[in-house]
């Protein structure tokens, strides 16, 4: 990665039209996993002068600024609760605490990356990004969407909610990204399935979401039987960490633990 410049905003109306300067200009948010690009960037434009780094915990919602740590998230007693703490659990995995204390929420947001221990579990939850422009929209919106507008991300709103939550990843050491990750929640009547690090991007295992969910009652049967059917919907791939059948596997083991974890 090269940077030929570097720019200290001290406002997100300036940030936001320096972003759209050029389309080589980019937000450094903690800059962690931009050094896994190659690309070229004009102006690497800098947000932590704006003070949207604190979690705000109000009776409805938890509000990160786009530029909180992984660390400050992962220690932060509400969210520790929160879906069982899943989100907690799944950020204290991620590299070391010195990475953690560096990457930020909204970088890993934003990069949408295929490795990301940060996404699978929000999928499964009610979450909403703030941009500067474009206002509010649901993380699950933002994902799919493909024609996405340079914009500043100013926070991550993670709803309250009385649910139940599970993260599992597998990784050959503590340092390592994940072979493959799973999240599952349980909110109301609903049942959430989301897995990454396939090793493409996190997606929802559909039609075993709606096996589930149609069920009149969620039996060992029906956990097995929803596994087996994420197994064969979802798609998983093969690298240098790990094989496309092994991945599958893991998945469905985790899928049935993180059921059962939620349901029985």
């Amino acid at each position: 990665m090269k940077i030929n410049s570097y720019h200290s905003v001290k406002s997100l109306e300036e940030a936001y039209k320096l972003l759209n300067e050029n389309k080589q200009n980019a937000i450094v948010a903690g800059g962690a996993w931009m050094r896994l690009s190659s690309k070229e960037i004009e102006t690497a434009i800098d947000l932590s002068e704006l003070g949207i780094d604190q979690i705000v915990e109000t009776n409805d919602s938890f509000e990160i600024g786009s530029m909180a740590t992984l660390r400050q998230v992962e220690k932060h007693e509400g969210l520790k609760k929160h879906y069982d703490g899943a989100l907690s659990n799944a950020l204290s995995h991620i590299m070391g605490v010195p990475i953690r204390n560096v990457a930020t929420i909204g970088g890993s947001i934003i990069g949408n990356y295929s490795f990301s221990d940060v996404l699978t579990p929000l999928v499964v939850m009610d979450v909403e990004l703030e941009f500067y422009k474009k206002g509010r929209l649901s993380l699950e919106d933002f994902l799919i969407s493909k024609n996405r507008s340079k914009d500043v991300l100013v926070k991550v709103i993670i709803k309250k909610e009385e649910a139940k939550g599970y993260f599992k990843k597998m990784q050959k050491t503590g340092l390592d990204f994940a072979v493959v990750n799973v999240a599952v929640s349980k909110q109301a009547d609903t049942i959430k399935i989301a897995v990454g690090a396939r090793p493409s991007l996190v997606k929802f295992a559909v039609e075993a979401m709606a096996f589930v969910n149609g069920a009149k009652e969620v039996t060992e049967e029906v956990i097995l039987e929803t596994a087996e059917i994420a197994g064969k919907e979802l798609k998983f791939g093969t690298n240098s960490k790990a094989s496309e059948s092994y991945r599958r596997n893991i998945a469905m083991a985790y899928i049935k633990r993180g059921l059962r974890e939620v349901t029985l």
